[in-house]
């Protein structure tokens, strides 16, 4: 079969599931942009009130299902540090098992299997775990606005598909890159600390992040905001994307600075303790500063003076010592 041929097998495959899926799920199935082939479920456990919930959104690559997966991202402010690894991990077990075929149907019921888990755990292990979201500043249920700005998804799915694919095998050999963390900022109880590393590929994003979960202080963080900025020479064009962590906006505030700064090949990630009492528009002051600071202690930009006095553009990483 030549290219041309397969990928419109791809699509009719994907018009075909599209239109299952639709069918199952009813008013749970939202298509966002149907020309980029943007989608997103709302998942909950089934029961009659359930207090668990996610919301997947979905990108089909032109490639899919032959050969690529799809690019995806799962939305939920309780959903973070270990329980988010686990579902990530399980999601790309069953494509690796199922490589070549359809596969949303059985991330959606393997997400609905985990959310009844984790209902299940929060009844036997009484209040205090079901608690899940109420210590956010901003929890709110789900409803339309919990589907995020899909122009960063939309700039993923423009790119290289291996690039963005978390299941390559090629990429499996990439050493976890440095990590190096901030000062801390306190207000109020609350604790904001910057952490940062030099990527290159959006699976050293992934690498990075694992690290710094399996630190039990960061993993239990109530917030932990990234952004990143990949460069791509190649195409003169970035891979970029960010994350609210139950912050709500947090994570583009983050990656506007980075944009602002023009930063590249670079993760930042902003822990954030909350000790209690609401700060207001104030976190995101605490979580940009924090930001910056390490980006400053870390040579990617100059001092806030300086920046301030460029406007922030045309900034590189500078040469840093060796670590």
């Amino acid at each position: 079969m030549d290219t041309s041929d397969e990928h419109e097998s791809d699509l009719q495959s994907q018009i075909e599931e599209i239109e299952a899926l639709s069918s199952i799920y009813g008013d749970e199935w939202c298509v966002i942009d149907e020309a980029s082939r943007i989608f997103c479920i709302r998942i909950s456990e089934k029961t009659q009130q359930p207090k668990w919930t996610v919301c997947l959104q979905i990108i089909l690559p032109p490639d899919y299902p032959s050969s690529a997966p799809p690019i995806y991202q799962i939305n939920a402010a309780w959903l973070r540090g270990q329980d988010r690894i686990t579902l990530s991990n399980s999601l790309e077990e069953l494509y690796v098992e199922n490589a070549g075929e359809n596969i949303l149907y059985l991330w959606v019921e393997k997400i609905r299997e985990f959310l009844m888990e984790k209902s299940q755990s929060s009844m036997t292990d009484g209040p205090e775990t079901s608690r899940a979201v109420t210590t956010e500043e901003d929890c709110h249920n789900y409803d339309e606005d919990d589907v995020q700005d899909y122009s960063l998804l939309k700039l993923a799915s423009s790119q290289s598909d291996d690039n963005f694919s978390n299941f390559s095998d090629g990429t499996l050999d990439e050493e976890l890159p440095p990590i190096q963390h901030g000062e801390t900022i306190t207000d109020r109880r609350s604790t904001f600390q910057p952490h940062l590393a030099p990527v290159v590929t959006p699976k050293q994003v992934k690498m990075v992040l694992n690290k710094l979960y399996e630190n039990k202080k960061i993993a239990s963080a109530t917030h932990n905001i990234y952004a990143y900025r990949i460069c791509c020479e190649d195409k003169n064009s970035f891979l970029q994307d960010c994350e609210d962590d139950g912050e709500t906006a947090a994570g583009g505030r983050l990656l506007h600075l980075l944009q602002i700064l023009d930063v590249r090949n670079v993760l930042v990630v902003v822990s954030r303790w909350y000790g209690g009492i609401q700060l207001g528009p104030d976190r995101f002051k605490h979580i940009n500063n924090c930001a910056r600071n390490i980006l400053v202690q870390e040579g990617y930009t100059d001092t806030s003076e300086d920046a301030s006095k460029a406007g922030g553009k045309n900034k590189r990483p500078k040469s840093k010592k060796a670590k």
